[in-house]
Order: structure tokens, then C-alpha cells, then sequence
């Protein structure tokens, strides 16, 4: 009498979207690139930027996010913060969530996604990790990309929540709770220190960058205007070497703290594969070169096609037939 051979339960696959402001747009390119090679995650888990276009992913709206971002001017970004500056007050996420989704996301709740869901936000007073997996889906954005001085802190069940890359960068973590199997990382921030970021940059399409000292200026210039200092400041008469200026300090610091937190996260809480595409021309504040982030973003899972091949057949969610013929057509 044969015997029927027990069905073999498929690997679940969790992504973790990782912060890092500006850079978070190639999180569209990999979705994008690991969607067209037939790998769907079925949990999706993201921190500050990720969260975000995690949630974009998780409800159908990566077209609506997409078409947003590509819209992008530097002049937008330098206003926003201008406009955040003088008015001496943070902007709410909720606002600009509005303008990108519209009712798509304040309408939706987590329970109700075909996809499992969780953000993470940082409790500003305790500094404790919070992760947010139920109930309203704009709920758990707005508090994940709360960048401190930028976006207004999220009143959430009593407590005052900012962003969510202050305490766990990659949650790897989070999507392990949610039921992964199998948990693919994505971590912008991988390859940033140690790199020369000051002063212009030539980015990768061949297009000019301009510097983070020139956007200092544009932010400074309204507050010198009161004080009747009309002139940009003369940076010509520096003396060599020029120290970097209090953006790039500001923005430097961040860099070093997420390297070291996602370090040490990463260490306990490893992920079966990470995706790190190079970023490092790419500054945070730089919403405006979102092209150039996605074209990165899908050039990192060409690059990784080999090791996530591997990875999915071992975790039983790829056979040999689905490889070759994915290999065979790429």
C-alpha cells in the first residue's frame, strides 16, 4: 500500500523595510524587482521610511506613493523645512500621509490587510521600542516616521511616539514575532561611514548634487534676513580645511547611530538574508533623487538574485523547476 507523503508546510517570507529617510525610496525598487521575480512577502515589517512604504505595499498604493515621489523638487524639501523652521513647530505626518494616499490609508485597518503588518515607533519618553501591529493602519505609520524636529510627535495609547529608526533600524525582530520564516532585510544604511559626503557630489545618473552646506543656506537665509543680514555667508574666505556644517554634523550623527544600532540589532536578531544597496551618494535629506534610489534598489536584488535563490529553495519556497525556469528567463 503506498504511502502518502505528509504535505510540507511552505515557508512564510518576511521582509524588514529598514530607516534611513531619504534612501528608504529604493524599498520601491526592491519591492518592485523581487515582485517581478515572482517573491511576494507575505509579512511586511518596516521601520521610519519603511514602515511607510511597507504600508504603500501592503495596500496597493505603490503606484500612488511612486507617482508622489518622482514629483519631488529639492525647492519642495527645502520649503517644507524652511516652512517647520519658522514657524518653530514640527509638522504633522498626518498632513503628508493625506496628500500621498488620500482616504486609502485612514480608512484601512491592520486586520484587514492581505498581508501581515507591523511598524515600529520609539516611546519618547522611555526611549522603549513599541511595536504597532493592529488597528488603524495610519496609526502606525504616523508615529514610525515621526523624525524628531521635523514631524510632530503621535499621541498612540497614552504615550508620545517619534520615529522608529532611533531604537530598531531593521526589524527583523518584529517580523520573526509576526510568523516569518524566513525574513529578508533591507538595511540603507550598510555602507555609509567612512565616506567623504561633504561638498558637492557627482550622483550616479551623471547629474550635480548640490552640497548639504548649500541647503544650510537656504535655511538660514530667513532667519539672517531678520537680522538685516541679507548676504549669503561668504564661504570663499573660509580657511582650509573647511569643518562640515551643522547639517551634515547633524546628519552625520544619525549615520553613526543607525550603523551601531543596526550593528547590534542585527547581531541578535539576524536576518536570513540582507539586502544592502549602496546609498552612500544618496544624503537624507536628498527626497528629491528618489530615481536614483529605486534604480538602485532593483540593481541590489539583480544583485542578490544568486543568494535569494539559494535562500528560497532551502526554505522549501522555491522548487529546482521554479529556479531554473526564473534563471533561464532572467
Amino acid at each position: 500500500m503506498a504511502h502518502k507523503r505528509p504535505s510540507v508546510k511552505k515557508s512564510r517570507i518576511g521582509i524588514a523595510l529598514g530607516s534611513g529617510s531619504a534612501r528608504g525610496w529604493a524599498h520601491i525598487g526592491i519591492l518592485r524587482s523581487l515582485e517581478e521575480q515572482g517573491i511576494v512577502p507575505d509579512i511586511v515589517c518596516g521601520s521610519s521610511v519603511g514602515a511607510l512604504v511597507g504600508a504603500a505595499a501592503a495596500t496597493g498604493c505603490m503606484d500612488r506613493l511612486e507617482a508622489w515621489i518622482r514629483e519631488l523638487k529639492r525647492v519642495d524639501v527645502v520649503g517644507y523645512m524652511v516652512r517647520s523652521f519658522m514657524r518653530s513647530e514640527s509638522i504633522q505626518s498626518e498632513k503628508y500621509l493625506g496628500e500621498i494616499f488620500g482616504q486609502a490609508l485612514a480608512e484601512t485597518r491592520i486586520e484587514d490587510l492581505p498581508k501581515r503588518f507591523g511598524s515600529i515607533a520609539t516611546d519618547l519618553d522611555t526611549g522603549q521600542e513599541v511595536w504597532l501591529r493592529k488597528g488603524p493602519l495610519l496609526s502606525a505609520i504616523s508615529p514610525s516616521i515621526a523624525f524628531p524636529g521635523l514631524l510632530n510627535p503621535v499621541h498612540h495609547d497614552g504615550r508620545w511616539l517619534v520615529d522608529g529608526g532611533l531604537v530598531n533600524p531593521v526589524p527583523v525582530s518584529l517580523c520573526r514575532a509576526l510568523g516569518a520564516d524566513i525574513v529578508v532585510a533591507v538595511n540603507l544604511n550598510g555602507d555609509l561611514l567612512g565616506r567623504n559626503r561633504y561638498g558637492p557630489v557627482d550622483s550616479r545618473d551623471g547629474k550635480k548634487s548640490t552640497s548639504n552646506r548649500d541647503l544650510w543656506e537656504k535655511l538660514a537665509l530667513p532667519f539672517r534676513k531678520k537680522r538685516g543680514e541679507d548676504t549669503p555667508l561668504d564661504t570663499e574666505s573660509e580657511p582650509e580645511p573647511i569643518p562640515p556644517g551643522l547639517l551634515e554634523v547633524v546628519t552625520g550623527a544619525i549615520n553613526i547611530m543607525q550603523d551601531r544600532i543596526t550593528r547590534s540589532r542585527m547581531a541578535g536578531d539576524p536576518s536570513d538574508l540582507t539586502l544592502a544597496p549602496h546609498l552612500s551618494h544618496i544624503g537624507l535629506l536628498d527626497y528629491h533623487r528618489s530615481d536614483e534610489a529605486i534604480r538602485e534598489g532593483r540593481a541590489c536584488v539583480e544583485r542578490s538574485l544568486p543568494a535569494l535563490d539559494d535562500l528560497l529553495r532551502r526554505g522549501g519556497v522555491w522548487s529546482e523547476e521554479d529556479s531554473f525556469r526564473r534563471f533561464s528567463d532572467s
